[in-house]
């Protein structure tokens, strides 16, 4: 049975984390709530396609964690929250994926902020 269309199903180049997205994102978002042991952050760093392997990722799902895709990653289910604890492991900041996120450069992003943000004119 088809899904009935939702009024944020045509925001362009957004994700709605909602009850759909959440069951797709799920072994994804627990594979990223278990980095916040430092054993398995240890574990990750240290051989990261083995310890991926431990979850029932789809291969599109370990490849965006591999790529460091951060979009990709929000696109196949991962929430933002819990997938910035893959950037945390990697020592970068939430403003850095954001940055990476909209396309920019880290600086750039920053400056674009400090400026007030995008306009929501596009």
């Amino acid at each position: 049975m088809p899904r009935a269309h939702r009024d944020y199903d045509d925001i362009p180049g957004t994700y709605v984390f909602d009850a759909e997205h959440s069951r797709k994102g799920y072994n994804l978002n627990m594979f990223c709530m278990s980095l916040n042991d430092p054993a398995n952050r240890e574990e990750f760093r240290a051989d990261e396609g083995g310890y991926l392997d431990k979850w029932d990722l789809t291969p599109e799902q370990k490849q965006s964690v591999l790529d460091r895709d951060w979009l990709e990653m929000i696109r196949l289910g991962g929430n933002i929250y819990y997938t910035y604890k893959i950037g945390a492991c990697d020592g970068l900041t939430f403003s850095h994926l954001c940055a990476s996120m909209s396309g920019m450069e880290y600086d750039q992003y920053l400056q674009m902020m400090v400026n007030g943000g995008r306009s929501p004119n596009g």
